[in-house]
């Protein structure tokens, strides 16, 4: 449920309001806007009365969510969400956020290189796999604590934040204080004691849409995450399982404007896990950021015909250096910049 109010509401009536809301075991989010004040009511509001809210001379008008997820609902919180990274690095701005790095941490000097390399040609975030949840028990599953060690290395020289995949809540102490943003896999989606953990923390979390899973499936992992408290969640959309065969999987470009529709959360695309082709990494990048995407996530390697994970989708840096030419261009043109 939506309570609007009217514009010049007192901080003091609205504070009253959500006090006598509180009393039906309502939680009330205010939003303050330059023009009026929003009140969304999250839980069961059954006994919460249209009729004896009207009655109140502030409230404008009332207006149920049909939608379950609330809090990660446009309705319930109709300007943009800006979620900060590292201090300086914001998602959800005019500014198109490009994260780059390798699948996987392999070695010092192979991360540090591709830091400084991605860095160079405008990545603002460092992305890494530390953890790797692989199909296959026998392939490579990541240095693990090793890994995370040397992503911090990359961060100290490089200063860049870094994003990297947490696939166990007993990791968050392991994590905290040291990894900017905690990535949750497409696997992971729906692992929804992982999402009420990370729930409780105060690091972003970078959200990845599950390769089955409809867009609403998609917001309400998002707000298993914010119900929690934390609401710096930014939604990823990395492709879907389709029976086309072609590509690793399908990048549903049409998710990106019915996120943005539905949501007021910052939304990136991963082009790279989408195609599973690095050549054609470029121009789904491309579509992603005509489209109204926040930001790119794209795996470079220093060496994709030797890499330990995902070579195939993976960009040498001369490829991406043309693809940051090419996204920079797009996004002069639909008014933004990276």
């Amino acid at each position: 449920m939506i309570v609007v109010l009217k514009k010049g509401c007192p901080k003091e009536e609205v504070e009253r309001l959500t006090n006598w809301i509180e009393h039906f075991h309502v939680s009330v989010n205010p939003i303050v806007g330059e023009e009026t004040t929003i009140l969304g009511l999250v839980g069961d509001t059954s006994a919460v009365e249209k009729d004896t809210l009207m009655l109140n001379h502030w409230v404008d008008r009332v207006m149920k969510v049909q939608e379950p997820f609330k809090l990660a609902n446009r309705q319930m919180h109709p300007n943009d969400t800006v979620v900060k990274i590292g201090g300086n690095v914001e998602v959800g701005g005019k500014k198109i956020v490009v994260m780059a790095g390798p699948c996987s941490v392999e070695s010092e000097p192979q991360i540090c290189e591709i830091a400084e390399e991605v860095q160079r040609q405008g990545a603002a975030i460092l992305r890494g796999g530390a953890w790797k949840p692989r199909s296959s028990p026998y392939s490579f599953q990541g240095m693990k604590a090793q890994g995370l060690d040397l992503l911090c290395i990359a961060k100290e020289k490089t200063g860049m934040p870094i994003v990297t995949e947490i696939t166990n809540p007993a990791h968050i102490e392991l994590f905290e204080g040291r990894v900017d943003c905690y990535q949750v896999g497409a696997r992971n989606m729906q692992n929804f004691e992982l999402l009420k953990e990370l729930g409780k923390t105060n690091t972003p979390i970078l959200l990845k849409r599950g390769f089955a899973n409809t867009l609403e499936e998609f917001l309400m992992s998002a707000e298993y995450i914010m119900a929690g408290g934390n609401d710096q969640v930014i939604l990823c959309e990395r492709g879907i399982r389709t029976y086309e065969t072609y590509t690793r999987n399908t990048l549903d470009i049409s998710a990106v404007p019915a996120l943005k529709r539905l949501s007021h959360l910052p939304v990136v695309v991963d082009p790279s896990h989408a195609a599973g082709i690095y050549w054609m990494v470029e121009p789904l990048a491309m579509s992603a950021v005509a489209a109204g995407a926040d930001g790119l996530i794209i795996e470079v390697h220093n060496d994709p015909a030797h890499a330990l994970s995902d070579g195939a989708q993976s960009l040498t840096y001369k490829h991406f250096a043309r693809t940051m030419d090419k996204v920079r261009a797009v996004a002069a043109a639909v008014g933004r910049e990276i």
